[in-house]
């Protein structure tokens, strides 16, 4: 995945290019973009297309209409926030496929732009339907991927149109999600630390089995760490602990010291009397944990262990928050990494929804190295997976 075609090594005067990126942007009531990071981080390819008057075809979802057109999941808002952003008008199409959409597409001028309605209004896009595929890479000649989000996903906008257009390459997004990703796995400036937090364990295991092979340190919090200390015999209350993942818990510890890679987990929590913003809570050790209460966030001791360990790090990848970091009383670990990251030299690369959504409620994320796109992408790379929309893309020579 690392030796791909970019948006660069190809030319656009003149071309129709199918562009799929990744639009998936919250909406309010009213239908008003809430948040537009993913528009404004797929500007740089989409710039470089239009000023190389290229005749650009831009496709993306928008949350899960499930195969059938609903005006609450319509593309319009998108349009009119590209044409502000872009300074130029945005085409509108009625659909992504078509006669009328065809016939848009051949009408289409140098460094004009058209954006298809929501791909996902059609279930032929997550099926991966080869004739629903064939209908969007016929409006186009040649073909780019933008979209990291979806990446982890053989769905026709991505994968299906790579293997009928040709060439098929990586646009600036993909190309730096992979290259910030695939260098922390591969080539990384040790030491090499990975923090993972989160809920659940079992969301995090392949990840966790697929980074002992690489990483020198491990550092373990949220929800996931009660089952690991569950396996090692402490009493924790009613914190969160997956039953059936406390042996391979034991199991993943006994390797990574079999392996010499430091596994650490909090020494200490705020714990808490009930799960609830405003709940009695106090900080307590793994050995006197109230009965009866839950663990909520790292404590102060836990918060200086793995603070250390970043700032002497080379790099960090950084996957799920400490604690409960929506309630005010049991944010403070997992901003301390936070600025941890912000302040260490090291190469910082943050991936997850939840993870990403904590460093920009901490006010650092223009201060680490990169932010992922993709929460599931990203996390799926860190597991070791081939990712079908970038699998489908060109080789480099």
């Amino acid at each position: 995945m690392l030796n791909k075609m970019t948006v660069k090594d190809i030319d656009c005067r003149g071309k129709r290019v199918f562009c799929r990126v990744d639009f998936n942007v919250p909406l309010d009531a009213d239908g008003r973009i809430t948040d537009d990071n993913r528009i404004v981080a797929a500007l740089p390819t989409i710039r470089h297309i239009l000023d190389q008057g290229g005749r650009l075809i831009l496709a993306s979802h928008l949350g899960r209409p499930k195969g059938e057109p609903k005006p609450e999941f319509s593309l319009r808002p998108v349009a009119s926030h590209l044409t502000e952003l872009l300074g130029q008008p945005v085409i509108m199409a009625p659909d992504c496929i078509g006669p009328e959409v065809e016939k848009l597409a051949l009408n289409l001028t140098d460094g004009q732009v058209m954006l298809l309605e929501n791909v996902r209004f059609h279930a032929g896009e997550t099926a991966n339907d080869p004739d629903f595929a064939r209908q969007l890479a016929s409006l186009a000649d040649l073909f780019v991927n933008d979209a990291f989000g979806t990446a982890h996903r053989a769905h026709a906008s991505t994968a299906g149109v790579a293997q009928l257009l040709s060439p098929a390459v990586a646009g600036y997004l993909i190309e730096k999600e992979i290259r910030y990703l695939g260098q922390a796995v591969a080539q990384p400036v040790r030491p090499l630390v990975a923090i993972l937090g989160g809920a659940k364990v079992s969301d995090k295991l392949p990840a966790i089995e697929n980074l002992l092979d690489k990483v020198d340190t491990l550092l373990i919090g949220g929800g996931m760490a009660y089952t690991f200390l569950r396996a090692q015999g402490f009493s924790l209350g009613n914190s969160l602990v997956e039953e059936d993942r406390i042996d391979l818990a034991g199991t993943l510890l006994k390797r990574a010291a079999d392996q010499g890679v430091r596994l650490l987990l909090p020494k200490d929590h705020v714990a808490a009397a009930e799960f609830n913003a405003e709940a009695e809570h106090r900080v307590c050790g793994n050995s006197d944990f109230p009965a009866g209460w839950m663990g909520l966030d790292i404590g102060p001791q836990t918060v200086s262990e793995y603070s250390q360990i970043v700032s002497q790090a080379g790099t960090v990848l950084w996957n799920g928050p400490m604690g409960v970091f929506e309630f005010e009383a049991f944010a403070e670990g997992t901003f301390a990494i936070a600025r941890a990251l912000a302040e260490s030299k090291a190469v910082s690369i943050i991936g997850g929804g939840d993870s990403v959504a904590a460093a920009n409620k901490s006010g650092l994320a223009d201060r680490m190295t990169h932010i992922s796109t993709g929460g599931g992408a990203s996390l799926e790379f860190l597991e070791g997976k081939e990712l079908p929309g970038i699998t489908a893309l060109n080789d480099k020579g």
